[in-house]
């Protein structure tokens, strides 16, 4: 769908004041960042985070009063998706040293680093392998590749200043000392980065970084990464095993408390399948498809937090999860891509963000969650937003101003993935902006693990966005990609070495899973919802009304 003539108006506007921004732009007159006095200010009354009418306190857990999102909520107080009376432990269908839970960047990276400590490994991953939000992820991944202007010294301060000085310290060490080799490792397996024609490694700025070191792959950086890990860990078949369509719904310990394997279910044959394991991965992902506060998401299909209820369920307390990330620009127009991201690598290089008036409002490299409140405000508070014709509200990312100042062509070729996105729609972002609005797009926090991927249960590993406390309340841009790879690389070689050296047998066991179920019902709470969730229920009220009608007259007859 092309931009109807209302909006082709508007645009005009933004054509107006285009001339003028990008020659401040070229002599170097940025649009002033807020001040951190100011960036407190914005976020308390704008951002979604604030709102308390949309959490409550978990009744139940390790974490019994923390007050968090009522979709998270619902999940953790939830029973069981078994019986565990039900489940047959003594008939183990798979048998394996390490069992990794999630088949996307933090999954498969760990299992090619227990592999190489000479460990079995089983990856279950819900949807197929490589169905995760590494593959959404567009714009690159950070890391002090170049020495004589950046180090992880300054990298380290970018994370935590990004995440309000939340974090926990010894995990941005870990992550940022650790983030060089992950890109050599990558180059080494053939990750195709963007480079100069001398071989040089592209660099370029994100949000909240003091230094270039957004390394990246054209703008589907994401999927050039999973591609990479992907293809290595098929090609290493006699040791790593993949079991698709296949989501974990609970882990199972042994009676020394240790984690054990877990209970899969098979998605296309509907039956519960048992994996005995010495060490399991927890590498679920995030939780983008709950829609917290009814916001779209860029994050894929099966992002429904699966890892935290399971491992919650089994005593890993979760950290961070009153925070959520938005990210600034989410397509909002067309609606048929609604809710996609659009790469912070727009502003990265340079493209502006601006009103209905067609003028810059703000900076457009701010940290994610003050862009993020920045763009809330100008369409909710100051009505500067651009109207859509569902009714909704957005702003115009300016990319034809990244070709106006770099050549004709250069959006089309350092964006190759959006422009052929919004080519479909009969949309050249090379000629006319883009319409956003902030849209879900990561989980900030997760369960509790230590900088070796360690939790409180021996036995069980965590990597990436299943955990939290790496970005404390906030994660800049381009070290999503860099976690991932980073724990998902520290967890499977610690698992592996625990699976072969430290592992303890014992019987199996789902008796904290009775527990919990039983202490769902001795807090009164509602007993009918089950979790995981595994996938997002898209059916409108109206058609459920009438299939259960269509139901109920059925078995009249």
């Amino acid at each position: 769908m092309p931009y109807p003539d209302s909006l082709k108006q508007l645009i005009k506007k933004v054509e107006e004041t285009r001339p003028e921004r990008i020659v401040k732009k070229k002599a170097g007159e940025e649009f002033p960042a807020l001040s951190l006095d100011d960036r407190g200010k914005v976020l308390q009354a704008f951002h979604p985070d604030v709102k308390e009418e949309g959490r409550r306190a978990i009744e139940i857990g390790p974490n019994k009063g923390y007050r968090i999102a009522n979709e998270m909520v619902d999940l953790l107080e939830a029973k069981s998706r078994v019986n565990p009376e039900d489940v047959d432990l003594s008939n183990v269908d798979y048998e394996t040293d390490v069992l990794v839970i999630g088949g996307g960047g933090a999954g498969t990276a760990a299992a090619l680093l227990a592999q190489e400590q000479g460990a079995k490994v089983i990856i279950a991953t819900k949807l197929r392998h490589g169905d995760a939000n590494t593959m959404m992820a567009e714009g690159g991944i950070q890391a002090a590749t170049k020495g004589w202007k950046d180090s992880p010294y300054y990298h380290y301060l970018d994370v935590m200043g990004g995440g309000h000085f939340t974090n926990k310290p010894e995990l941005v060490e870990t992550l940022t000392n650790e983030a060089p080799d992950v890109i050599r490792w990558l180059l080494e397996m053939g990750c195709n980065f963007s480079k100069y024609p001398d071989g040089i490694l592209k660099t370029m700025h994100g949000g909240g970084t003091s230094r270039k070191r957004m390394h990246y792959a054209a703008d589907i950086t994401g999927a050039e990464m999973m591609r990479t890990v992907r293809d290595e860990s098929r090609n290493r078949p006699d040791d790593i095993t993949v079991i698709e369509f296949s989501p974990a719904v609970e882990l199972i310990l042994n009676d020394k408390g240790h984690c054990a394997g877990a209970v899969l279910y098979n998605m296309e044959t509907a039956e519960y399948v048992v994996v005995k394991a010495k060490s399991v991965v927890m590498a679920t992902g995030g939780s983008g498809r709950l829609h917290v506060q009814n916001f779209m998401t860029t994050n894929h299909y099966g992002a429904t937090g699966d890892g935290i209820v399971i491992a919650y369920r089994a005593g890993v307390p979760i950290c961070f999860l009153h925070t959520i990330q938005y990210h600034p620009t989410g397509v909002i127009f067309p609606e048929q891509a609604e809710g996609i991201l659009i790469t912070e690598k727009f502003r990265g290089a340079g493209a502006n963000l601006v009103n209905v008036e067609g003028n810059q409002f703000v900076f457009e490299r701010e940290p994610r969650d003050i862009e993020a409140a920045c763009i809330i405000k100008e369409c909710v508070n100051v009505n500067k937003g651009v109207p859509t014709p569902s009714g909704k509200f957005g702003i115009w990312l300016d990319s034809p101003m990244l070709d106006a100042m770099f050549g004709e062509g250069y959006v089309k070729k350092e964006f190759p993935g959006k422009h052929i996105l919004f080519s479909r729609f009969g949309i050249d972002i090379g000629l006319e902006p883009m319409l956003i609005y902030p849209t879900l797009h990561y989980q900030n926090g997760g369960l509790e693990f230590q900088a070796d991927s360690t939790t409180k249960i021996p036995g069980l590993f965590i990597a990436g966005e299943v955990g939290g406390g790496t970005h404390g309340e906030n994660r800049l841009m381009g070290n999503s990609l860099l976690d991932i790879m980073v724990y998902g690389r520290i967890s499977g070689e610690n698992a592996g070495k625990y699976a072969l050296n430290g592992a303890q047998d014992g019987d199996l066991s789902l008796e904290h899973v009775a527990k919990y179920n039983a202490e769902i019902e001795a807090a009164d709470i509602d007993g009918s919802r089950i979790a995981p969730m595994l996938l997002p229920d898209y059916t409108l009220e109206h058609v459920k009304e009438k299939q259960l009608t269509a139901n109920y007259e059925g078995t009249m007859r």
